[in-house]
């Protein structure tokens, strides 16, 4: 790192054995000309070297604290962010160890830093920072503004680092106090982070309604309102198919703003349970988050598993029964895919039909009550199945009757013939 200048220098060594009368104005004219006068290469090591003297030995605690508050304000406009990081960091290096004197200047300190993070798009070490700061203090009250606001900004940094985990952490300190928080930014912040990390962790609908709800927010501009609407219909769009779906497309549809949002045209198309083309489709991909395209289990992706489902619900509007060979060409999948798809919405209670796997047929019943079957098989649900099993039943117990009849009459036939 380069040196302080040595004007800088020698200012500071005059400084330091001046009289305590002194100190405080000369201190202040320094800080103004380090500021004014630095080149871009030298104002770093002058401010360290001004922060380094003003927290030495030459002054009590009592005239420092003034002259640090005072630094803290100019170091903010100070407008690179390089700078402030390098800075920022040796300050709190100074600090550390009797931060419990310079509690407040600390804490402002760390939010300059922060904010220098982010403008380099260093999200996780604007986190990292202001998880330090002290919020249970003896020193100073902190209302539960004060740290619901800190740790909002530390979930909204872990967000932008697509690390929800770290986020709902955080997200779970602000639940614990909001209570007693009364600014309303700050709440509205909590639901915006709340809905996002429900978005991240693939919680579609819950994320959509929760998009919706703050679609409505008066304290917000136009603009932001309708964003959240889009990202509402993003979210029900990818939300697994079925008639909780089907109630929270409903909501979006008939909200009177919902024209004028640009993911409209696909919301209307899945709520009237018309068949998404693969050109729909890759437009409405090409406008999604990472997290939003990431692969599932199967190796689709969200939104390939859920046009897929959408379109398998729109089949079963057109259809009464159809081959599963006919309705993977219909899906644009193979057979097998099809079938293991209609399977599992079925026995999971979003599609209502069974499937006659002898004649390779799927027949639709209607609208799926959304209730989970259970006690059947992954890959063959419905009444189909409970038949066969029913009919093998049977089939073994007249099979018993007529074994025990020939044990009783004919004991001597069955003891040679069927004991084995």
């Amino acid at each position: 790192m380069p040196l302080a200048s040595a004007d800088v220098v020698e200012a500071l060594g005059q400084l330091e054995s001046s009289s305590a009368a002194e100190k405080a104005t000369r201190y202040n004219d320094l800080l103004s000309k380090i500021l004014a006068a630095s080149s871009s290469d030298t104002l770093s090591p002058n401010l360290i070297a001004y922060v380094e003297s003003l927290l030495g030995d030459s002054l009590g605690i009592v005239a420092s604290r003034p002259l640090l508050a005072s630094f803290v304000e100019q170091f903010r406009s100070v407008q690179d962010a390089e700078v402030k990081v390098e800075v920022g960091q040796r300050v709190l290096e100074l600090l550390q160890p009797k931060v419990v004197s310079y509690e407040e200047q600390d804490t402002q300190i760390k939010e300059i830093l922060a904010d220098a993070f982010e403008n380099q798009e260093d999200f996780r070490s604007s986190a990292k920072t202001l998880q330090t700061i002290t919020l249970d203090s003896s020193q100073r009250a902190v209302s539960d503004d004060d740290r619901a606001k800190v740790w909002i900004r530390i979930v909204r940094c872990y967000l932008e680092e697509d690390d929800p985990t770290s986020a709902t952490s955080y997200l779970n300190r602000v639940k614990n106090v909001l209570y007693g928080v009364r600014n309303k930014e700050t709440k509205l912040q909590f639901q915006l982070s709340q809905a996002r990390i429900l978005d991240s962790q693939r919680s579609f609908l819950d994320a959509s309604q929760a998009y919706h709800g703050i679609s409505f927010e008066a304290v917000i501009d136009e603009e932001e309102r309708l964003r959240a609407l889009s990202a509402a219909m993003v979210c029900a769009v990818l939300a697994p198919a079925g008639p909780q779906r089907a109630r929270t497309l409903a909501k979006l549809y008939k909200d009177e703003r919902a024209s004028q949002v640009e993911e409209f045209g696909i919301l209307e198309k899945i709520f009237l349970d018309r068949l998404l083309s693969p050109a729909e489709v890759k437009a409405f991909s090409e406008k999604l988050s990472p997290h939003q395209l990431a692969k599932t289990s199967d190796g689709s992706t969200v939104l390939d598993k859920a046009v897929l489902e959408h379109n398998l619900l729109g089949a079963s509007r057109l259809y009464n029964n159809i081959g599963i060979d006919q309705l993977g060409v219909l899906l644009g999948v193979d057979a097998d895919r099809a079938e293991s798809y209609a399977a599992q919405m079925i026995e999971q209670g979003r599609l209502a039909g069974y499937i006659d796997q002898i004649d390779r047929l799927i027949f639709f019943e209607g609208e799926g009550s959304g209730e989970r079957k259970t006690g059947h098989a992954d890959r063959v649900v419905g009444k189909e199945l409970r038949k066969w099993d029913a009919n093998v039943q049977s089939l073994a117990e007249e099979v018993e009757k007529v074994t025990t009849m020939i044990q009783n009459q004919h004991p001597d036939f069955y003891s040679t013939h069927m004991v084995h």
